[in-house]
């Protein structure tokens, strides 16, 4: 199990490492390659791209032929796409080689999810889900500080020949170590037993899966625009250097791993329901405070207050709500898994480049989806209601997440 979960956590890192390493060197690139910045920004866009075309396609076969051969290709896609990244010559050849880099993160990304769905019950894999957030919220922090150390010594190709020999140890390490899963499911069905759930029946329209795919796309959508938004409202609004932000940044990522990993026990205390909607109360809370330091109302660092909240909360929600919504797959694992991340992609893709087209502020944009976000999810949480009956489940939390 040990073996399984060190390769379901390495899997799922390359997805925030593809977006968040090579940002630092977008200066660099853009001269050597004769471009804008502005163009070469698209390439956030085309990675998520890449991700969102594609990841069905992951899904079916990793339903088909299985979780390891698509770990596999994707792994493998990652680190020839990220081995082009660092030899091309032009800013269309960079932005191909960049669609394909989110080919392969969602490969690896979607693979994950059936993984731990095959693998573990619903109470073990929303605590797991739980800590892999916590892990995926660092890199946006860690990434671009290792990204910096390596200009400082190499020029900005190596940021993507550092991706290259990250993919390939994950690819080996998923090559030796991960056991095929599919077939193999330990969790069943949370409604009915494995024996009698056919096929149809995991319907990926059904009201549960539904609600916890909004709630999940709108908690992705709320962490990406916050990682977005931060700059403009730390640096531009509160004058913060660039060594203050990255400070701030470091702090609020230890927020994020703190949370994480006190999420498992706070899950057996509470329950996935009253944790889910704790933290929808604190991203409501959290975007409360930040609107009102944006009109004076509250002091400019309360806003920082207001980020340790977003973090907090969706290091506490994210994992149970993922949970439940795979609990009732056992043979559509990866299917479900790559409507979740297409929905979470698209969604937080199309919500960025609408509102920041459309001329609203950052903190506009941050504030008015983080209180959305929270009343909605909440409204969902109660009509909705998810019914564990795994066998591992202990009474207080069947009790808590039935009610």
């Amino acid at each position: 199990m040990s073996k399984l979960l060190f390769c379901s956590f390495a899997l799922v890192l390359m997805y925030p490492l593809g977006i968040d390493l090579y940002l630092v060197g977008l200066p660099r690139i853009a001269d050597d390659l004769q471009a804008s910045e502005v163009v070469l920004h698209t390439a956030f866009s085309i990675y998520l791209a890449g991700m969102a075309t594609t990841m069905l396609v992951a899904g079916w076969l990793a339903d088909k032929i299985g979780r390891k051969p698509v770990a596999l290709i994707g792994a493998s896609i990652f680190a020839l796409s990220s081995l082009l990244a660092a030899y091309v010559t032009n800013a269309d050849a960079f932005l191909a080689s960049r669609f394909f880099q989110g080919i392969g993160a969602g490969f690896c990304n979607v693979v994950t999810y059936a993984i731990l769905r095959d693998a573990l019950n619903d109470e073990q894999r929303a605590k797991v889900l739980s800590m892999i957030n916590g892990i995926v919220c660092i890199v946006p922090v860690l990434a671009p500080v290792l990204g910096h150390f390596i200009l400082l010594r190499y020029e900005w190709p190596s940021l993507f020949i550092t991706q290259v020999i990250t993919a390939t140890v994950i690819g080996l390490a998923c090559l030796f170590l991960l056991k095929e899963t599919k077939g193999k499911a330990t969790a069943k069905p949370d409604q009915q037993p494995l024996a009698s759930q056919p096929l149809a029946q995991e319907s990926l329209i059904s009201p549960l899966f539904i609600s916890r795919l909004m709630i999940s796309a709108l908690g992705v959508t709320a962490i990406l625009t916050y990682v977005n938004a931060s700059p403009f409202l730390l640096m531009n609004s509160m004058g913060f250097t660039t060594g203050q932000y990255s400070t701030a940044m470091a702090a609020l990522a230890g927020v994020s791993m703190a949370t994480s990993f006190s999420a498992p026990k706070l899950l057996t205390l509470w329950g996935q329901k009253r944790m889910v909607i704790t933290a929808m109360i604190l991203f409501i809370v959290s975007g409360s405070l930040i609107f009102a330091t944006t009109l004076g109302l509250l002091p400019n660092p309360i806003s920082l207050i207001g980020f340790a909240l977003i973090c907090a909360g969706f290091s506490m929600g994210f994992g149970s709500v993922m949970s439940q919504a795979l609990s009732p797959f056992s043979q559509r694992a990866g299917v479900a898994s790559s409507v979740l991340g297409i929905c979470q992609v698209s969604f937080s893709a199309g919500y960025i480049s609408i509102m920041g087209g459309l001329g609203f502020s950052a903190e506009t944009m941050l504030t008015s989806l983080l209180i959305f976000t929270g009343i909605i999810s909440i409204i969902l949480m109660l009509v909705i209601p998810f019914h564990q009956n795994t066998p591992k489940a202990n009474n207080h939390e069947q009790a808590t997440a039935s009610s």
